[in-house]
């Protein structure tokens, strides 16, 4: 199996994981926070839905450097409804298969350099970012994401098990 046969399959799953927290996110509630350090809904279940897309943005560039006025695309807004974070997904994981499938696993093993204000924060072959920046990152998020879930009193999606609300 090549990487990026991996990462595509990879993608589908994670990708249908995602569609299951984000459509339980309810668009009242996007300015909680379950504490003043927290994250808001609102912006937490934007940077959920639209972290695949990171895939694309990760082969196609060699770096991203928030501080740079040509990244301000891809900063996380926090988007009104369910139906623009369900596109939103569906726009990333469409990018990023378009991505991975372009890619070749040479390309894969090639630097990504991810940057704050021109110093590297970090520095890996993209196969590693993207297992580290994007799926590990999605994962946390997700998780984090059904947290809030259960204090707004919506549903929690079982993922990769029962959820106290649902069962596989």
């Amino acid at each position: 199996m090549t990487l990026k046969d991996f990462f595509l399959a990879q993608l589908d799953a994670e990708a249908a994981l995602t569609r299951k927290a984000i459509e339980r996110v309810p668009e009242d509630h996007n300015d909680f926070k379950p504490h003043e350090r927290s994250m808001d809904l609102g912006y937490l279940a934007a940077l959920v839905a639209g972290m695949a897309g990171w895939i694309a943005f990760m082969i196609d560039r060699d770096e991203l450097d928030l501080s740079d006025e040509s990244s301000a695309g891809f900063r996380t807004k926090p988007l009104p409804t369910k139906a623009e974070l369900l596109a939103s997904l569906d726009a990333g994981v469409a990018a990023a298969k378009r991505a991975l499938q372009a890619t070749t696993d040479e390309h894969l093993m090639t630097p990504w350099a991810f940057k704050m204000g021109g110093n590297v924060v970090a520095k890996q072959p993209r196969y590693l970012m993207l297992r580290d920046a994007v799926f590990s990152h999605l994962a946390h998020h997700r998780g984090q994401l059904t947290v809030y879930l259960r204090i707004v009193g919506s549903t929690v999606p079982a993922l990769f098990g029962p959820s106290a609300d649902e069962r596989i």
